[in-house]
């Protein structure tokens, strides 16, 4: 029988001090979306409320390409929630911890879930970590530098300037491909993995851009890795 699921203190700690040395890359991408947002006319306090309530870069590059005059309310709503369902998987995989939360617990735990966290918790949870507050740990200090990151472009819009492709923009998947690193547990997970990068590039490849590969490799990612699960059943 697995030990009950805790919420403490030293949990919170322990999170806080995993993320520290992965909040540096959220740096180039935050400052990004700041330029952006100064250039499509959002003032300092509007974009640093955007990156408080919606807290997903992605989600936010893919909303600010869509804005117009007047702004497309409901595209951009309906682009923000495709490129964000990717994240009932993720936070189903998490459902160990989730579980034994309530209240004000369960809700922030949730809304401060990202890709690098939960590459962080699903490694600390195999590991038989039952303490839930790791997973706010990590998340918080992430919310609180992405805000900053993103109010320092917008300040800086007229200064920084980071042309396509530059290398400081890589620095984010680099850091959650090294992430990814810690949760390959051998060859069974080849399959979900392949099948998932597979079905990403291919409707890339077919010309449907973002948020579309995302969710497409996410969802069959998933349903692959169900699929072996159920087999082992």
């Amino acid at each position: 029988m697995s030990a009950p699921v805790t919420f403490t203190w030293a949990g919170f700690r322990e999170g806080f001090s995993l993320v520290l040395p992965v909040l540096p890359s959220f740096a180039p991408f935050g400052l990004v979306v700041g330029v952006l947002s100064a250039g499509e006319g959002l003032s300092l306090l509007e974009a640093g409320l955007m990156s408080a309530m919606v807290f997903a870069g992605t989600s936010q590059l893919v909303a600010l390409g869509a804005w117009g005059n007047p702004v497309p309310v409901l595209a951009v709503a309906l682009a923000v929630f495709i490129i964000n369902i990717r994240m009932a998987p993720m936070s189903a995989a998490l459902s160990p911890w989730f579980h034994g939360l309530r209240g004000w617990r369960l809700w922030a735990s949730l809304f401060t879930v990202t890709d690098h966290s939960f590459a962080l918790s699903v490694a600390e949870m195999r590991k038989g970590k039952r303490d839930a507050a790791l997973l706010l740990g990590l998340g918080v200090p992430t919310w609180v530098c992405w805000i900053s990151c993103v109010c320092l472009g917008h300040a800086l819009a007229g200064v920084v300037t980071l042309r396509p492709g530059h290398p400081l923009l890589f620095a984010g998947l680099a850091t959650m491909c090294a992430l990814l690193v810690t949760l390959w547990r051998g060859r069974g997970d080849l399959l979900p993995w392949g099948v998932a990068g597979a079905v990403a590039l291919a409707v890339q490849a077919v010309g449907l851009g973002a948020p579309w590969p995302v969710l497409a490799g996410a969802l069959a990612g998933s349903a692959a890795g169900a699929a072996r699960d159920l087999r082992r059943i």
